[in-house]
């Protein structure tokens, strides 16, 4: 037996036993006579010590030779700690060591194992093994097992079943890239590993399962960021007889669930937006509501007078900043810089100061008064004490800008407070983006999300106006999953096709096994998936997801740890038939 009791359970009443503890060596203090230990291991630490008055002078020696991350067994008796430290749970006892006994030396660890390590991000995901051992990266992790194993739970409870679905499979020309896979024993020939199990889980609910999940790892090569991944990991699901309104409830129900189960919060309502509302008050599909400055436009209250840059935009739109007029002319410099670095993309900004009373003063009052500044105030709901910002230009852009600028400014204001939750669906989105390069539509969310009933007929004379019957569940302005009723009949699929640009064999080459198999049967259904590791980053009170990840990969999308992606030899490259 290596231990009796692990490092974090030893309390008073344990005074006197006779415990066996084994764990990694935190650190060690060497006062010639005694020697304290701190002894670690994943629940915990405990005091261990040695002194010349209990301690045989072979083992005293060997405790002086023990290292950082050292691993070590040891039995003796818990005794009652003379210094005692509330900051740790067993801070009120230590071990009085009779055996130690070393299992494996270690190398000085490339940064320390401490909460508060001296170690950069690219040095810990190199030795990520040992990242793993400080707190933060472990509770991470047990985090996520805890909001999984609620997924579950409830999903049971629930009704619906886990079903595995095949990682390889066949590559499709929707979505993002696909990650394919050489067949050896086709030769010339390649799987695809899946973006989402889509296809699957519709021939399931033709299958009859009814309510299907999965927790499963997806895989999308494409450009990362914080909160993106090659390959991630999705909870999966999937109705059979059911409408929008069936899907909705019972994801919020999981929502719920895990707020509650995991934060201890309540969330009172789930308030739903369209579309385009959610892009013409936030300009962006997953707003922040923890806050407000709502969008106002100000087109008919700014395009009337002679300022050029305002009559030639498509739309000139702000956001009243709450006790911004506190901020002085540098720092409003230094914000009209932020919205002109290339990553958001604006030439420039315009501001007015909302006075105590209730007067203005703005940056180009030689083209606008006193009556027309009141109108801004009044778009943008800005109290005194408040600075308008106001930018302009073509409509999808500004409105990206000014998202930025808003979320910016959140943020240094203190107003994303991560405790808070507030959750929101966004519905009716439409079922068709433009390609303005090429001129091509395309499915914005993908060739098997349903058009809203009634809408059908639209594809053929205005495919742009044409609401998909899909939603998305957004919390704290990140989408944390997605969703829509699909299509189940051969027909309506086919013109789906058809108008994404797909030729009738090409249609067939590529999703004929889904048409064939809606001929015998198909329910309607509909799904929805969350994305587990942006979700648990969220409920754990962060917006990156990588310490919520065991062995993430960095920007680059590699594994610095193992050095993958690699070359394979000439040899694995002739039998794969690539040379």
């Amino acid at each position: 037996m290596y231990r009796s009791h692990s490092c974090g359970e030893l309390r008073a009443s344990h005074i006197n036993t006779e415990v066996t503890l084994a764990g990694w060596v935190q650190k060690s203090r060497d006062k010639g006579f005694m020697v304290w230990v701190d002894l670690r291991d994943r629940y915990g630490i405990t005091q261990l010590i040695f002194d010349e008055a209990r301690t045989p002078t072979a083992m005293m020696d060997k405790a002086k030779s023990l290292g950082r991350e050292f691993v070590i067994q040891v039995t003796g008796t818990v005794i009652e700690r003379e210094s005692k430290n509330a900051k740790m749970a067993t801070g009120n006892v230590e071990v009085l060591v009779s055996k130690l006994e070393i299992l494996n030396q270690a190398l000085t660890p490339p940064f320390t194992i401490e909460d508060m390590t001296d170690g950069g991000e690219d040095i810990r995901m190199k030795y990520r093994y040992l990242d793993i051992r400080r707190n933060p990266v472990k509770d991470s992790l047990i985090f996520r097992h805890k909001v999984s194993m609620e997924v579950r739970k409830y999903l049971s409870d629930q009704e619906f079943i886990e079903v595995e679905t095949p990682y390889l499979i066949k590559s499709t020309p929707e979505g993002a890239r696909d990650f394919v896979v050489p067949s050896r024993m086709n030769e010339g020939q390649f799987y695809a590993l899946p973006q989402s199990p889509q296809t699957f889980k519709q021939l399931l609910m033709v299958g009859g399962m009814d309510k299907y999940f999965q927790i499963v790892k997806c895989f999308r090569d494409e450009d990362l960021r914080a909160d993106r991944q090659p390959e991630f990991t999705q909870i999966d699901c999937e109705m059979a007889f059911v409408e929008q309104e069936d899907i909705l409830n019972i994801f919020e129900g999981l929502t719920r669930h895990l707020l509650k189960e995991i934060n201890g919060v309540e969330v009172a309502e789930f308030p739903r937006m369209l579309y385009d509302d959610a892009m013409k008050m936030y300009g962006n599909d997953k707003p922040d509501i923890r806050f407000g400055m709502e969008f106002g436009e100000l087109n008919t209250v700014a395009q009337h007078k002679e300022f050029g840059v305002f009559n030639n935009a498509e739309l000139v739109v702000g956001i009243a900043v709450p006790g911004g007029n506190a901020y002085t002319r540098k720092e409003i410099d230094k914000l009209i810089d932020w919205v002109r670095r290339p990553q958001v993309g604006a030439l420039g900004m315009v501001y007015c100061r909302v006075n105590d009373d209730v007067t203005f003063k703005s940056s180009v009052d030689k083209f606008y008064d006193q009556e027309d500044l009141a109108k801004w105030a009044a778009a943008t709901n800005a109290k005194p004490g408040d600075l308008i910002c106001v930018l302009s230009g073509e409509t999808n852009k500004v409105r990206a800008q000014l998202s930025a600028l808003r979320m910016e400014l959140a943020e240094r204001l203190g107003l994303r407070d991560p405790k808070v939750f507030a959750p929101l669906w966004v519905i009716d989105f439409p079922l068709l983006e433009l390609d303005e390069e090429t001129g091509h539509y395309h499915a914005m969310h993908h060739p098997f999300t349903s058009p809203k009933p009634g809408q059908l007929e639209l594809l053929d004379t205005d495919p742009g106006a044409v609401k998909a019957n899909a939603y998305d569940l957004v919390l704290n302005g990140n989408e944390i999953g997605g969703g829509s009723i699909r299509i189940h009949d051969k027909q309506i699929q086919a013109t789906m096709l058809r108008h994404l640009g797909f030729s009738e064999e090409e249609a067939r080459a590529q999703f004929g096994f889904l048409m064939d198999a809606f001929e015998y049967g198909a329910p309607p259904h509909g799904g929805l998936a969350f994305g587990l590791d942006r979700l648990v980053a969220i409920l754990g009170g962060q917006e990156t997801i990588r310490d919520f990840i065991a062995f993430p990969k960095n920007n680059s999308g590699r594994d610095v740890m193992i050095d993958a992606p690699a070359f394979l030899d000439n040899d694995q490259l002739k039998e794969l038939g690539l040379i």
